[in-house]
């Protein structure tokens, strides 16, 4: 029956909707829609769309030799097919009378037989395809250069020369580039056969590398090109024997400078001769290169470096280095590494308007950079008024006309090559008018306001619309003989203003003003000739501003007179700006140079240059930057630190000096070291800019050594840092055998994990790398752990509780590992949670790390400064008591944070008592600890310090924001989100921004706040079928975040909120009512009785209804009566005595009055409108109500009693008193708290209680949210909640506009649902069930009294039957009505 009644009720309500969309659709005949990428258009309007037309293959560059034939390959795309024409060098080909010259069927380009001699060179140039589609527009390709090679001519040819066997000889033959792939060589009158040993380099030069004596004999090179073959001079290459007399070591052929593009080979030649026999090595900048494990890096025949497929990493220096034993030479050259054009942004198609303005974008990059030029249809874009290029490459088209359209292409051009893009111009028509009347001309155009550069327009409304409230309005203009026109529209509807700027001075431009409303544009007002005002006569830019460094602290800017410089210069401003800040300032000058002093070391400013005369200051010029030279460092490098590796190295760390004090790019280090003994010589060793460690090697043993470090620029060394001294061993260590088994092992097992401990093998003289670990159940080779030679403990983490664990424990190093040492240990119990925070410093077997062990730092103490960064400091208990370090010792401090779970340690080495750690996250928690090293001795890690980084504000926006609309109320929407992925703090709330206009200005948008950190608002009251765009915004603490992208969401189009039981109004008198939107021509019908839907209904239908309506609420009445006098007789007279104890206490909220006092309440508040407020009890002295209605439009406001408002907000503000000064649920009985009420009434319950916010318990077992309306008066919609019994703290997660709600735990009472059994107009409210997720760490709640029993006196009782008969005389004067 019951689904049999819900399909019904499905039924009717399609039936009704179905019938107000075809009364709708009769009233508005079609509805424009426009959509992201497609041209908005009208019904009935040929919708246009862009064409796909773009190049399937485009011409490359072509090598060719003449008497052959080429072809230049080129296809397009396009329906209908295109028609393909070519240009060589700018100028169009005549395909059909030419012999040589041939059109091919898909378009590319066939020339026979190459012409090329000295004199005619008809063939050879730029060739471009050119694509034509009639009506559509013109495509162009990149430009192809065709090159035909020349004629052979030799630059360099072989000469004879002779070598040693085993040794490597060259034999010349340099051609022209473009003739090297022809050349072929000969031994002896037959082609000579290339492979691994014998090779011809790019150059076309023969090198023969380990010669034997079957390499003797006549060489000549072959140059092969199409014509004759031209020979090179035949010479005689000789091999003599090896013999044991030493030669000098020379390069026959050393490598030169390169320019190659990305994904080309390159071959840099380098060879050597001499005795013994030499051998080749590479660098590049100062880095060996590794030729034999390197797929890229090939090292050829007699030394020469090749490299397949260059990229933009391979460009640098490279050394070629020759050693024979004896002697070593080298050789550099620079490889230069050019990049095509390619494309970061390309235009895209646009649809637009005529006299609107446009931006197609194009950004490019290339080495060298590229230019940038646009084409229209095939032909050159000029710079002009109304084409510009803004942004270094981007086109603008101002003031649109027809002939705009078409196809638009960026080419970008550099030296390596040329790529091009284009895109589609769409110039639409205006919709047509819909149906209605149109605007009639805006009445006196005026122009305001003239200056030399804007004008301001105003005019009146026009006369067919004397209000204009919803008139747009767009203004149109141009330069006097002029036919390109621009458009300016005012930024909202009923403004009759505009602002027209970057004009020209004293230029006539015609005006013209035009209206819009819902059914389209109006007439044209009459055109309006003003003329700007002339330029005040102010100096034109300096022209040639230049500035120069002329020290590390002072630049020189010099320039010239201005061009136009109207007038007499008096003087010049000049200023300056560090980069990076925003603090400008400036001098005067009254010469055209001026050297500024005092600047900062390699730093760079910006300059620029302001002329003034008698009138002023004129155009400032463009800004120029510079940076002052580079100049040595100020300071030496930070944390130098020394560690012994053996008896003849250490190890030597340090880092830059801070960056204010490098004053230049660092290029090396110098490190200075001596022994620590008197009248003993330096030695420096220097090392490069990059290189932060080096091996200092060839110490002696069980010496002390002192060690400084220096930084330095191009301009020379910087201070050194303090001597640090540092003493070798005196024995090395041995690692020809495995380490012996460590001397002892100690486990400690905890719930999940077990801690380990140990110390090092009794034989201290074999190196150990490292410990093994091994664990599992009932066998140790389950899991492998291995760690540090220096750590002594580890926790083995994520174990079984209550298991039996075998731990093995090794040591090793490289020869292998040692002889493992045995433990077991059994896992706690779950219920066992002692020591579960056992730190191993702490536990009774904490190990000797050393038989003379360093003592870990005491005392560490973590500091927390900022958001990102925390000082540590710590004592060293082995130090004097001043603490001062005298010896080599360094500390080590590590750190992490436990989120995410597996991050691992980050280390940084320290010479002080103190490190600051940066690069921090905000708002984490960290762990830290330190420990000692002095030489081979180290420490334990210190205690653990903890520190949380401060907040800083939200660094992004809240995610996955939704939009969805409210079951069963359109006009109601539900937005949810998602926190910041980096709230960087505790978020306290969120402002929600929501706006039909996703242009406007942010202040121009509607706001919503949102209390504490939930997750999920209601909005209420929004117009029917009506795109909204919303953005949200999280706040913490430190400040507000950035917003999100905009979300749209279109309501809904039917308003069914007036069939909803919480919407419901009394036909047109019902205060917050709103009826539908239908046009400004709807007419009320004729009976005076509106219907809730807006459609006609007859009085016959209207009395029945009015008939049911009171036939129901008289019945209800009548059940409730009957049901108050049976609840009244079984009240007994122990009841009576606890409800006046009750009443005692709580007397304050106790009803008051009599009869007289008491009217029936108010059916008409604002039933759609009742929202429930928050209310915030957080220390915030501005509670942030988090959904006060905001009117949506104009019909959202109606006009209220001033009486009656001001009465309501009374009543509120007193019921908010009563509730904070209510005592606390904690200080009474649990009893009492559920026997004892509070009778606070109100006459006009129904609006006082609907700005209460909802109270919520939660427990252990908590239960989902349920309504629940609890009357305190037979003739209230809405009662006070009910005071919850003692428990946990309790947390408002409450919706807004929702019905008063009680969580009801499983431990609490469970209350009966009851509603008012008189709503609206006698139509009853059900409990309106709502789902209120959980937000969490909500701190507080708003706690309230609610009425635990519904009982009432006698005297009650009269009093409300008094109630009761009013009412029923207010229905029958509305019956007979």
């Amino acid at each position: 029956m019951a689904a049999e009644r819900g399909a019904r009720r499905l039924l009717s309500t399609s039936s009704f909707w179905l019938y107000c969309l075809l009364l709708l659709g009769r009233r508005t005949p079609g509805a424009a829609a426009a959509r992201s990428g497609s041209a908005p258009q009208s019904p009935g309007a040929s919708i246009r769309t862009f064409t796909p037309f773009y190049f399937l293959v485009e011409p490359v560059d072509t090598l060719s030799v003449r008497g052959s034939s080429v072809i230049l390959n080129c296809s397009a795309y396009s329906e209908p097919s295109p028609k393909i024409e070519w240009k060589k060098d700018g100028t169009f080909l005549n395909l059909a009378s030419d012999d040589r010259r041939q059109l091919l069927p898909d378009g590319s380009l066939f020339i026979s037989n190459v012409v090329h001699s000295k004199h005619n060179k008809p063939d050879e140039g730029y060739y471009q395809c050119v694509a034509t589609v009639e009506s559509l527009g013109t495509i162009v390709s990149r430009t192809a250069k065709l090159t035909v090679a020349g004629l052979p001519r030799f630059t360099s040819q072989p000469e004879p020369s002779s070598v040693y066997a085993g040794n490597s000889a060259i034999l010349n033959c340099e051609v022209n580039a473009d003739l090297v792939p022809f050349v072929r060589w000969e031994q002896n009158r037959h082609p000579l056969l290339l492979d691994d040993r014998v090779i011809k380099l790019p150059s076309g030069m023969l090198v023969i590398s380990n010669a034997t004596e079957g390499d003797g004999g006549l060489y000549r090179c072959i140059v092969e090109s199409g014509g004759p073959p031209k020979y090179s001079d035949e010479v005689e290459l000789k091999v003599l024997p090896d013999t044991e007399v030493t030669s000098d070591l020379v390069f026959l052929k050393q490598p030169s400078p390169l320019v190659r593009v990305i994904g080309q080979d390159v071959v840099l030649p380098c060879v050597a001769s001499g005795l013994p026999t030499p051998t080749i090595k590479w660098m590049k900048n100062e880095e060996a290169l590794d030729t034999e494990s390197s797929e890229r890096l090939v090292l050829l025949a007699g030394g020469s470096l090749e490299i397949s497929d260059v990229t933009e990493d391979d460009a640098g220096t490279y050394f070629c280095i020759a050693d024979n034993g004896n002697e070593t030479i080298e050789a550099q050259a620079e490889l230069t590494v050019q990049a095509q054009p390619e494309f970061l942004k390309q235009p895209t198609n646009i649809y637009a308007h005529e006299s609107m303005d446009i931006v197609f974008e194009c950004e490019v990059t290339g080495k060298p950079t590229p230019t940038v030029k646009w084409v229209k249809n095939g032909d050159m874009v000029i710079p002009s008024d109304y084409f510009k290029i803004v942004k270094e490459h981007n086109l603008q088209v101002l003031g649109l006309v027809k002939s705009d359209e078409g196809f638009y292409q960026c080419i970008a051009e550099n030296d390596v090559g040329n790529a091009q893009a284009g895109a589609q111009l769409i110039i639409l028509e205006h919709a047509p008018a819909t149906t209605g009347p149109l605007p009639s001309a805006p009445r006196d155009v005026v122009a305001s306001l003239v200056s030399t550069r804007f004008i301001k327009l105003t005019w009146r409304t026009p006369a067919s619309d004397p209000h204009g409230d919803n008139l747009t309005y767009s203004v149109f203009y141009t330069k006097e003989g002029v036919a390109r026109e621009r458009v300016e529209n005012t930024s909202r509807p009923g403004e009759m203003q505009v602002t027209i700027q970057n004009l020209m001075p004293a230029t006539v431009y015609v005006f013209r003003v035009m209206a819009q409303n819902k059914h389209g544009s109006g007439e044209s007002s009459a055109p309006l000739r003003v003329e700007t005002q002339p330029e005040v006569q102010l100096p034109g830019p300096a022209p040639n501003i230049r500035a120069y460094a002329t020290s590390p602290t002072s630049i020189t800017v010099t320039w010239e007179t201005p061009v136009s410089g109207n007038g007499e210069i008096q003087n010049y401003k000049l200023y300056y700006m560090e980069k990076g800040t925003d603090k400008e300032q400036d001098v005067d000058v009254s010469s055209h140079s001026f050297t500024i002093n005092g600047l900062k070391k390699y730093t760079e400013y910006s300059f620029r240059v302001v002329a003034y005369n008698k009138h002023g200051p004129g155009v400032s010029t463009q800004d120029v930057a510079v940076r002052t030279l580079s100049d040595v460092p100020s300071a030496a490098p930070q944390n130098l630190s020394l560690e012994v590796r053996n008896s003849k190295s250490i190890m030597i760390h340090w880092q830059p000096p801070a960056p204010a004090t490098q004053n230049g790019q660092i290029t090396g280090y110098k490190i200075r070291y001596r022994k620590a003994s008197r009248k003993s010589d330096v030695t420096e060793t220097l090392v490069s800019g990059t290189q932060l460690s080096q091996l200092i090697e060839g110490l002696d043993r069980g010496t002390e050594y002192n060690f400084r470090v220096a930084a330095l620029t191009i301009n020379g060394t910087g201070p050194a840092t303090d001597w640090l001294s540092a003493e070798t061993f005196e024995s090395d260590l041995d690692e020809t055998r495995v380490p012996e088994v460590p001397s002892s092992l100690h486990v400690r097992p905890l719930v999940t994990s077990i801690v380990v401990s140990w110390t090092p093998p009794e034989n201290q003289n074999i190196v150990v790398r490292g410990y093994a670990i091994g664990y599992g159940i009932g066998s140790p080779h389950a899991q492998t752990i291995k760690v540090d030679y220096k750590q002594r403990y580890y926790t083995i983490e994520n174990l079984d509780p209550s298991s039996h664990y075998v731990i093995t424990l090794k040591a090793f190093n490289n020869v292998g590992e040692g002889i493992p040492l045995y433990e077991s240990a059994v896992t706690r119990p779950h219920t066992d949670t002692s020591e579960v925070d056992l730190f191993v410093i702490n536990a009774p077997y904490t190990p000797v790390p050393d038989p003379t062990p360093m003592m870990p730092p005491v005392g560490v103490q973590a500091s927390i400064l900022s958001h990102d960064t925390i000082r540590i400091t710590w004592a060293d208990n082995s130090l004097p008591k001043h603490q001062k370090i005298t010896d080599s010792r360094y500390y080590t401090v590590r750190w992490k944070t436990n989120i995410p779970a597996n991050t691992k340690y980050k280390n940084a080495n320290a010479t002080t008592l103190s490190y600051l750690v940066t690069g921090l996250k905000p708002n984490t928690l960290y762990e830290f600890s330190v420990m000692v090293t002095k030489g081979r001795r180290s420490s334990t890690w210190s205690m653990t310090a903890h520190g949380t980084t401060f907040e800083l504000v939200p660094t992004s926006p809240p995610k996955d924001v939704t939009v969805v609309s409210k079951e069963g109320k359109p006009k109601t929407i539900i937005v949810n989100w998602q926190p910041p992925s980096e709230a960087n703090g505790k978020i306290t709330g969120y402002i929600i921004y929501y706006s039909t206009d996703v242009n406007a200005e942010i202040h121009d948008w509607v706001i919503e706040p949102v209390v504490g950190n939930r997750l999920t608002h209601q909005i209420q009251e929004l117009t029917l079928d009506t795109p909204y765009y919303f953005k949200i915004q999280a706040r913490n603490s430190k400040g507000m975040g950035p917003m999100s992208e905009a979300v749209q969401f279109r309501t809904p189009k039917a308003d069914s909120s007036d069939k909803m039981p919480n919407d419901q109004a009394s036909g047109s008198g019902g205060k917050g009512s709103r009826l539908p939107d239908l046009g400004s021509d709807y007419k009320p019908p004729m009976s005076g009785s509106n219907s809730p839907h807006g459609s006609p209904t007859s009085p016959l239908d209207s009395n029945m209804l009015l008939v049911i309506i009171v036939s129901v609420g008289v019945i209800t009445i009548v059940v409730v009566v009957i049901i108050a006098v049976f609840c009244t007789r079984r009240t007994t007279s122990h009841q009576k005595k606890k409800r006046a104890a009750c009443k005692s206490v709580n007397g304050s909220h106790k009803y008051k009055g009599n009869s007289k006092d008491v009217k029936p309440p108010d059916l008409w508040i604002h039933h759609e409108r009742l929202e429930l407020k928050p209310i915030d009890k957080s220390p915030d002295p501005n509670p942030i109500m988090t959904d006060t209605p905001i009117p949506r439009n104009s019909q959202d406001i109606t006009p209220v009693d001033n009486s009656m408002d001001s009465n309501i907000h009374q009543r509120r503000n007193s019921y908010r008193e009563s509730v904070r000064n209510t005592p606390s649920t904690d200080t009474m009985p649990a009893s009492s708290s559920q026997t004892c009420c509070t009778d606070h009434q109100d006459p006009e319950g129904a609006t006082s209680s609907s700005y209460l916010a909802s109270s919520q318990e939660e427990d252990s077992g908590q239960s989902l949210p349920t309504a629940h309306v609890r009357p305190s008066h037979p003739l209230k919609s809405f009662a006070v909640p009910a005071v919850p019994p003692p428990g946990p703290p309790t947390y408002d997660p409450a919706l807004p506009s929702t019905p008063l709600l009680s969580q009801q735990a499983l431990n609490h009472h469970i209350h009966s649902v009851k509603t008012a059994s008189i709503g609206t107009l006698g139509r009853s409210r059900p409990p309106m069930p709502v789902v209120v997720p959980s937000a969490p760490e909500v701190q507080e709640t708003t706690r309230m009294l609610e009425d635990s029993e519904s009982s009432y006196e006698p005297d009650e009782l009269t009093k409300e039957m008094a109630h009761l008969e009013g009412l029923m005389k207010d229905l029958n004067a509305i019956t007979t009505a």
